[in-house]
């Protein structure tokens, strides 16, 4: 079945095949660890995650790179601020490294509780500022990029390309970039970014640096993922995934400074995920004080799954709108498909042939840009059609959609089914009493089980059981 993604450098679905056959090179840009990643910059990791599942269903063998920035970031995407990390570190007054540490290792333990595979290669800034500087000196080589008293900048005016990406007129973003506080007057043009700032002027205390050819200093955001998708994925990356407030700045200048530096394509498939909205359309953000971590739905009652859940009803390119409301109908509808999983999986049976056409139809939602609405909609029909016909013989069907759904089903059916001579015992006997119609003792032990996390269902097949944690 052929794999269309919608390609935002051209604004159009396209069908998908890689560099090389069966292989695919993923990029995904990751967190800049200043701070605890937030419910929609989770709802990007999600997609990526639901991206790299599909492609691997369709049996691709998925190379996925994810960058940690924890340095080089400014408070403005503009070159304007100051580092977001030593921001926070004044701020918490807390070591540098302390802080990068932290927030890195808890945006890790978020996505794992999300179920969202770890990539391949996880790569520090920090830990690739040599490849970075290979890049900038290969950029003035060039004739890329030019030094001032303060920072090397790439000269944007050398790239013909460099609005494709965003779409957006130099001149309009030559306009915007004015609108910003200019702080080097020696920069060219103000849409011109800084490849490395020196440890001068505003940087003269800036805690991380590193020697260069250019005196000490640190690395601009954007170089660092050009320098390390490049370093494990090759010159030029199959698929490259990011927010979609990346379009305007980071990823044109990635491309700048990629197909600059090789002269070859930097990425075939640009693939951008929208924003989580809350209250009158706003973005989800720590500056529109409406921020929410996944512990914060934790502490709450929620399964993080059923945030993973309720990310499945909205297509990652349109907005996702997060209320409590929502939240409560996606954890209802979670419970709702682990309930019926558990149920069929005690009454068991082989697949009928009628599951193919709900294949058929998951399968081509998922090979559509990843129309997880859709995909959905053909999970909740297999299992409306298996309570119909009371045919339960589709949980290959449905372990088989979770490759790409990540909803830990099978985990679930093993733990809530798993076997327990007390609570067989205890149901052996509940059988038996409502055998004699001794309801007293029967509903005695239904509530026994139930203050034990146990569910009890009667049905024409007999009594079925399930723990409900």
């Amino acid at each position: 079945m052929a794999l269309k993604f919608y390609n935002t450098l051209t604004r159009r679905k396209e069908e998908f095949t890689s560099i090389e056959p069966g292989r695919v090179r993923l990029y995904t840009c990751g967190p800049t660890v200043y701070n605890y990643a937030h419910i929609g910059n989770l709802r990007t990791y999600i997609f990526a995650d639901v991206l790299r599942r599909t492609l691997e269903y369709f049996g691709h063998e998925v190379r996925q790179v994810m960058n940690v920035t924890d340095v080089g970031h400014l408070t403005s995407d503009a070159d304007t601020g100051e580092d977001k990390l030593e921001m926070e570190a004044r701020k918490e007054g807390r070591d540098i490294w302390e802080i990068a540490r932290y927030y890195e290792q808890v945006f890790f333990e978020d996505i794992d509780k999300l179920n969202i595979e770890p990539p391949a290669v996880k790569c520090r800034a920090t830990e690739h500022v040599a490849d970075m500087i290979a890049l900038v000196e290969k950029l003035i080589e060039r004739g890329h990029a030019y030094e001032t008293a303060q920072a090397v900048y790439y000269d944007v005016t050398t790239f013909p390309n460099y609005t494709q990406l965003s779409r957006q007129s130099l001149e309009d973003k030559l306009t915007a970039a004015r609108d910003e506080v200019q702080e080097d007057p020696d920069k060219r043009h103000p849409a011109d970014f800084a490849l490395w700032f020196k440890a001068v002027g505003r940087f003269a205390n800036h805690i991380m640096r590193w020697d260069s050819p250019w005196g000490v200093g640190f690395p601009g955001w954007h170089i660092e993922c050009s320098a390390m998708s490049m370093k494990y994925l090759g010159e030029t990356l199959d698929i490259h995934t990011g927010g979609e407030d990346h379009i305007w700045v980071h990823h044109p200048n990635e491309i700048a400074q990629s197909e600059g530096a090789t002269g070859r394509k930097f990425v075939r498939y640009w693939m951008h995920g929208a924003f989580l909205v809350v209250g009158a359309d706003k973005r989800m953000g720590k500056s529109e004080g409406n921020f929410l971590r996944l512990q914060t739905l934790i502490d709450e009652g929620y399964d993080p799954l059923a945030y993973r859940y309720m990310c499945f009803s909205a297509h990652y390119r349109a907005k996702l709108h997060f209320t409590w409301d929502a939240l409560d109908a996606a954890a209802a509808g979670y419970q709702n498909l682990r309930d019926f999983v558990a149920r069929a999986k005690q009454i068991g049976g082989e697949e009928q042939p009628w599951a193919a056409e709900h294949r058929r139809k998951f399968e081509e939602a998922i090979a559509d840009d990843l129309n997880m609405p859709q995909a959905m909609a053909a999970v909740n029909e297999l299992i409306r059609e298996a309570e119909r016909r009371r045919e339960y013989g589709v949980l290959g069907a449905l372990y088989d959609f979770d490759r790409v759904l990540g909803l830990r089903l099978r985990e679930f059916a093993e733990r809530a089914t798993s076997v327990d001579e007390q609570i067989e015992a205890l149901i052996r006997e509940r059988e038996q009493a409502r055998a004699r119609k001794d309801w007293a003792r029967a509903d005695e032990i239904r509530k026994q089980l139930s203050e034990q996390g146990v569910v009890l269902e009667d049905t024409p097949s007999g009594t079925l059981w399930r723990r409900t944690g």
